[in-house]
This record gives C-alpha cells, structure tokens and sequence, in this order.
C-alpha cells in the first residue's frame, strides 16, 4: 500500500490523521497499525461498518458481549451511551468474565449486540461455539462474527494437531482451520441469517487506502 497524495491516513476508531501506520504481524504487513489507538486493519473497518450500518451508537439499551476484547476497544465500547457492556474470554484476566464460547453461561436471548473477531478460527468445535452465540443473540439482536478469510474455501483437518503442523497448514500454530467466503454457511448453519460485505462495499477504495483497509477483506453480519 502506498501513501497517499496528502501523505495522511486517518484511523475512524480513534479520530485521528497519521502519517503512517505502523508494520505488524509475521509476516509483517506495512501500513497495519494505528500509532495511536493501536487498531488494526480489521478493527478499521469494522469500526466504520458499526458507525454507518449499525444501531451500536443509538443511545438505546443494549446488552453488548465483546470476545476477546481488544484493549483499545474496550473504553471506547464501555464509553458509547446505552451500552450495557460485558467483555469475555476463555484465558485473558483482563476480561470481565471467563467464558468457554461452547459452554456460554447466559441464558437465551441475553445479548442485543455480539462482537467476536478472529476467535472462531482458534476453536475446534467451532459449530457448537456457532449454535452457543446463536442462542444468547436476542430476537432482532445482530452480531458480528469477523473470521481470517485466508483460502477460497474453508480448510479444516482433525488430526493436524501440533503447534508445527497447524501453522504449516493454517498458517498460525493455533488456528485449526483456514476460513474462505463460504464460512458463512456455518453461521447460517447454526440459525444465524447472514450478509457478507466485501469492504468496499462499506468503504470506497480510496478510502479503504487512507485508512489502511485491504480491499479483500470481508464482514460478516449476522
């Protein structure tokens, strides 16, 4: 990605014009890491997709469960008027509650608002963490279920189980599958009616260059 004409790029999750962003993950990618705030690509547009698609920022009650909150996100969620806010994770102590995502410990229809990005990827009975988030999800509630889109079609194996071998073939030693467009199914699978976005369809392509979005990212709105 190449900086653009006014030598600007701007992070819709914290407010602010940058002059780069900064490299991050292995491999490393330029242009991923807000200097400010610290969101990444994906936290960029789903942000943008919360603020022009969503009712998140209403000022209505809503219950809000965030996995495997990301510490910049979480004052700014906890800080948006009518959210009722509860971050969870199976391992974080930072959260606000441990929460096994097959075995969630809230009754049906809890949560009006579900955030889970790059979590289901990590989980081997991922349809039955699926049917759990599907439960808890009230009647008109929505979720956003944000996966890795990493192959054309969704890759799974049982029995590559080492640190070694999942990251030879799901490329992160503790992902256990490669998820493609087609993960949609699964949501739907699990009672999840499901609109998947390309980001530009949220986002112009300009636009997705000044903040530093992938074009061929994806949303999955559930």
């Amino acid at each position: 990605m190449e900086q653009n004409d006014a030598g600007v790029y701007y992070c819709p999750v914290c407010d602010n014009n940058v002059r780069r962003f900064l490299p991050f993950g292995e491999p490393q990618r330029a242009h991923a890491r807000c200097p400010c705030c610290g969101a990444l690509e994906r936290h960029r547009l789903d942000w943008i997709f919360f603020a022009q698609r969503t009712n998140l920022f209403d000022r209505r009650h809503k219950k809000m469960l965030h996995v495997a909150p990301e510490a910049f996100l979480v004052a700014r969620f906890r800080n948006i008027e009518g959210i009722d806010y509860l971050s969870a994770d199976l391992n974080d102590p930072s959260a606000m509650e441990r929460m096994d995502l097959t075995d969630i410990h809230h009754p049906d229809d809890s949560f009006q608002v579900i955030y889970c990005s790059h979590v289901l990827e990590h989980i081997p009975n991922d349809r039955k963490a699926l049917a759990e988030l599907y439960r808890v999800l009230s009647l008109g509630g929505w979720a956003m279920l944000q996966v890795p889109i990493t192959a054309e079609q969704t890759y799974e194996d049982p029995t590559i189980v080492t640190p070694e071998a999942r990251q030879r073939h799901f490329g992160q030693w503790d992902h256990v599958r490669l998820c493609g467009p087609d993960y949609a199914d699964r949501m739907r699978d699990a009672g999840f009616v499901v609109e998947v976005l390309p980001a530009t369809d949220v986002v112009a392509a300009a636009e997705c260059t000044r903040m530093g979005i992938q074009t061929d990212r994806y949303i999955f709105f559930c």
